[in-house]
């Protein structure tokens, strides 16, 4: 049994009433972040990038498919991995539901990778998505956004104890863990208007939590994360949970 503070009603209705304070700052905050992150400047983008998608080769202003917004997420697939990655997985489960209700808002949601069109179309099956993914193979997108590096950028990285979920998740996705590494999860965020698309918004590492719907859940439980100190990392390919006993600790 978890040793936790024990009080009565009251006592947790007076402690509740307080952190509901907080709470409510948090979200005027996050208003407030949310007004500034529209108030960024736009940057028009004047590169010719091209995707391969299933209905073959496109612009980036093609991939608005008649939006006037679009969100691109950046998943970690590299050229040379076997299958995605696990936490983008995750991702993607949350975002694919999602798609067609941004689709209302006048937004295209997608997924964007380094690896080549049939890999990814093969893997989107397994995964039973929906989502369109469009391949940047070739092209310095994700590069020039900073979700691609080199082996030689990343050696002081590389060269320390590697953190186990990035082992582990070199294993999954079939590659060893510098060229794991090499990829970087992302989203970014553009505008087409009057013919020019314009880049308006790009995030990463935690910034990325809004897309991880479980993270939010679960700091709502009584246990929360509760990923400190853990060898083996949690996260699963959806249909890979099966294999892992619960790690949950009573």
């Amino acid at each position: 049994m978890m040793q936790h503070n024990v009080g009565t009603q009251e006592e947790w209705q007076a402690a509740r009433d307080e952190l509901l304070a907080e709470e409510k700052e948090l979200t005027r905050r996050n208003d407030e972040l949310a007004r500034k992150r529209r108030e960024l400047p736009w940057v028009p983008i004047e590169k010719d990038y091209r995707f391969e998608t299933d209905d073959g080769t496109k612009s980036l202003a093609d991939l608005f498919d008649g939006r006037s917004q679009l969100l691109i997420y950046h998943f970690m697939f590299g050229p040379t991995y076997e299958a995605g990655c696990p936490v983008c997985s995750s991702i993607a489960d949350n975002l694919d539901p999602n798609a067609i209700h941004l689709a209302a808002r006048d937004v295209k949601l997608m997924l964007v990778s380094r690896a080549p069109l049939d890999k990814l179309q093969g893997y989107r099956k397994r995964m039973g998505w929906s989502l369109d993914w469009a391949s940047s193979v070739g092209s310095e997108f994700n590069r020039e956004l900073g979700f691609l590096h080199t082996e030689e950028e990343l050696k002081p990285f590389l060269e320390g104890e590697l953190p186990p979920a990035v082992e582990q998740n070199a294993v999954a996705c079939g590659v060893d863990a510098a060229t794991y590494v090499t990829e970087g999860p992302g989203l970014s965020a553009y505008m087409l208007s009057d013919g020019t698309v314009y880049r308006t918004y790009v995030t990463t590492a935690r910034g990325l939590e809004p897309a991880m719907g479980y993270y939010g859940l679960l700091d709502r439980t009584p246990i929360g994360r509760n990923e400190e100190g853990e060898q083996v990392f949690w996260l699963r390919r959806h249909d890979e949970y099966h294999d892992t006993p619960s790690s949950a600790r009573t």
